[in-house]
Order: C-alpha cells, then structure tokens, then sequence
C-alpha cells in the first residue's frame, strides 16, 4: 500500500484517479451504443442531451479535481498563478455570443473563412480570428485550414436557440462587470459588512454608471429581460444536471407536489410527464406564472387537460404557499437569497405543510477543502486521497456559482451545515441528502419538538 505522505506516491495515486475516471467517463458513453464523443463532431452525443448523466458527472467530478491537483503540483508556481489571472475566455466567449458566430457558421458546417465570418457578423476580420483562436485552443470551434473556421460540439453551445448558451451570456456580458468591483464593495463602508441585497457589488456597479435597481427589480420589469433569465435558468439546469432529480427521488411514492418560485416550469413539466400519477401546484409571481401557462401548453397540453396542474400566483417572502401537500420544491431559490428572507420563505412553507409534508432544497453545497476526522459528512461524496476532500476543481462550478451570488445578489451557496441552520430556524429537521454531484437535493420535515 502506497504511503500517501510521500509526494511521489501521491502524484501516482492522483494518475490513478486520472485514468481510472477518464475509463469510467468512456464507459458511461459506450453504454449509450454511441461510442465516444469527437472534439469534431458536429452534433451532439446522446448523452449530451440525456436528464440523467449522474454517473458521468461522478467520473468528471474526480477526473476534473486530480488533472488539475497534479497540473499545479507539477507546473511551476508562476506559471499555475498567472493561468488564474491570463483567463480571458469569458470575454472571447461573450464576443461569439453576442456577434452569434455559432449560428453564422451554422450555414457552413465545411468551414468559413475568417474574412468571409468577420462579414457576416460584422466584425473585424483580424480581431475576429484572434477571438476565434483564442477559443479553438480551448476546444471551442475548430480551425479546419488556415483561416477557416466551423462550429464544433462544443461551440454548439454558443448558438441563440441553446439555453446554456443564454447562461454563458448572463456571465460573461453582465456578471463580469459585477466582479470587477468586489475589492471596492469589500472596503467600502457602506457595502463591506452588509448582507442586505441592495448591497451586492452588483448594485456598486450600477452606483459607478449612474443606474439603479436590484436584480430581481430589473429582470421583473422587462419582459425580454425575464423572458432571457427564463432561459438562462433552463442552462443552469442543463450545466448542473439539476434534471437528475426526476431519476434519483422516490416520486412513487408521494402524490402531489408544490413547485415553488416554478419560473416556466422547467422542473414541473418533466415531472408531470414522468410520473402522471402526481399532482402539481406551480407557484411563482403573478407575471411567471402568466409565462408558465403559456409554456405548459406548447410542452405539455395534455397535462392541463387532464387537470393534473395548477397554478397560483405566490411571493414567497410575504404569502404561504398551496396547504397541505407531500412535498414542497424549491431548486435554485433558497441560494438566491441572504439568510434572513431563506429563512422567511421557509418558515411560510412550514406554515402550509401537514404533518407527513416535505421540503425539498435542490441548490449546490459547498464542502471544506479539509476533512475533519469525525465529522459527518451526511451523506455528501468525500473524494479519495490524495485529492481535496471536496473534489478541488472538479468542484468548479459550485464555488463559481457562489461567487456569482454574491456578486449579482449579495447571496450565497451554503455549506450544509448552513442550511440545517436556516432549516431549523424555520423549524424544520434535515433527513436525507441525495448527492447529485453539482447540486445537493435536501430533504427536510417539520422537526420534532
């Protein structure tokens, strides 16, 4: 047995971990009958497109964290520090974005030539290509010859009908400026110790250019604007695999269901068609909801005909929510909010719930990156020595995800620890956790005096 203190063993166990989750990621695509997916390919592999890529994720998870434990072991320390602060892609991807490359090469899947590209999505040609391979070095679009370029699975992504491509969008066009003043909001005597939504770097921003309004302020009085965010939350689902809850939760067994803050009803629509035995409350402010019917029927008509949705205008920090029913949903909600307002809508829903009701938290959780020996971990992954306990960067986009809550609404990803915390201020009682890699499904009830 390797002796993991040493940092030569530690370096052959993290090669391990590489190559033993790169095979289980191959074998979860083999599974499909597909093979494995190109870096030229023009379409996506089926298991791009599939709600439950839980096994996958598990692979990436580990294959992600030690790949990049053993790059910053072994690449010099300048050169890994410089690679956080020389990251640029955001921006070359907001470019592709907004100019829409993606759909302009779409009409040419041989290839366009950069002058010809530059044209048509009126740019300049020589800024362009720079853009252009700045992002083919990380995979996204190809070269085909010199000068030519075309879309490629990963640039599929960045066309206008992917919704990912509209949470890439949010990012890189809005959430960018908000990063830019953290350091002036973590001095600034007004913004620093506050927690208070008006006080998010995003609201500094927007003191600097003259402008006013908080988020959600902004995104409720302009239907285009709703409508993007709309879309942008359908990417966030398709980023996390937040659809795994469909496949890893004993629906089965419960019978109605409240889908709370629903948006278009990217959560409940699935759900219904799934499992057509459930009935379902869609709740959410009066002008979502009027969006949500529309959706429901071009998804799911055959749904409102059979009555087995409902839907019921709700502000979740001021009303109680649908009476009495088995389990009450909330995904990507309670990380939206400062400690205060979570445990106000919580302890609403705790007002409506029966004595067998549940509350389902569905948002990320952040772990430590050490381990404490005796800790619990309740029943969240700890990853395998030598990595971090919390799978280091193969647990990227959870600490993103953080940080862009407090940028854009001074809010947070919480340990779960945290989150039993508001949970029992509202008077509820944590009792199972279902790992989904990048989201936690949180299962409380109303604890016991």
């Amino acid at each position: 047995m390797m002796d993991l203190n040493e940092p030569e063993a530690k370096l052959e166990a993290l090669l391990d971990i590489i190559n033993s989750s790169a095979r289980q990621a191959i074998t979860e695509y083999k599974k499909t009958g597909y093979g494995v997916p190109s870096a030229d390919a023009t379409t996506f592999h089926p298991l791009d497109l599939t709600t439950d890529t839980l096994a996958l994720k598990k692979a990436i998870r580990l294959l992600e964290g030690a790949f990049h434990q053993l790059s910053s072991i072994l690449a010099p320390p300048q050169h890994t520090v410089m690679n956080l602060v020389f990251d640029y892609n955001w921006a070359c991807t907001g470019v592709a974005l907004r100019a829409r490359i993606a759909d302009a090469l779409d009409q040419h899947p041989e290839g366009l030539s950069v002058d010809k590209l530059a044209e048509a999505v009126n740019l300049d040609e020589i800024k362009t290509a720079r853009v252009l391979r700045a992002l083919t070095l990380m995979g996204c679009f190809k070269e085909v010859k010199r000068d030519v370029f075309a879309n490629n699975r990963l640039s599929l992504i960045l066309k206008s009908a992917n919704n990912t491509g509209w949470f890439a969008r949010l990012h890189s066009r809005h959430v960018s400026k908000y990063a830019g003043v953290i350091y002036e909001t973590m001095i600034d005597e007004e913004f620093s110790r506050s927690q208070a939504i008006d006080k998010a770097p995003r609201e500094f921003a927007f003191r600097k250019e003259g402008l006013k309004g908080n988020s959600w302020e902004s995104v409720n009085s302009d239907d285009e604007r709703r409508d993007e965010f709309h879309r942008a939350m359908l990417g966030l689902t398709e980023v996390n695999g937040a659809s795994a809850v469909l496949h890893h939760y004993p629906w089965d067994d419960i019978s109605s269901v409240v889908d709370i803050g629903c948006g278009v009803g990217s959560f409940s629509t699935p759900l219904a068609k799934m499992f057509p035995h459930l009935r379902i409350t869609d709740q959410d402010l009066p002008e979502v909801i009027i969006q949500a019917k529309t959706a429901w029927e071009e998804n799911a008509p055959e749904v409102l005909l059979d009555g087995r949705v409902e839907f019921m205008p709700i502000n979740f920090l001021q009303d109680v929510p649908a009476v009495g029913k088995d389990v009450y949903y909330m995904r990507s909600i309670i990380h939206n909010w400062p400690d205060a307002e979570a445990t106000t809508i919580l302890r609403n829903i705790r007002q409506a719930m029966g004595p067998n009701s549940r509350v389902l938290i569905h948002d990320c959780v952040i772990s430590q990156t050490l381990q404490e020996p005796g800790v619990a971990t309740n029943g969240l992954s700890i990853a395998p020595e030598p990595m971090l306990p919390n799978f280091g960067a193969g647990s990227h986009r959870t600490y993103q995800m953080d940080l862009t809550m407090w940028f854009t609404l001074n809010s947070k990803e919480r340990t779960l620890d945290e989150i039993k915390i508001i949970g029992a201020a509202a008077g509820l009682a944590l009792t199972q956790v279902y790992d989904l890699v990048e989201t936690m499904v949180m299962e409380f009830k109303i604890a016991q005096s």
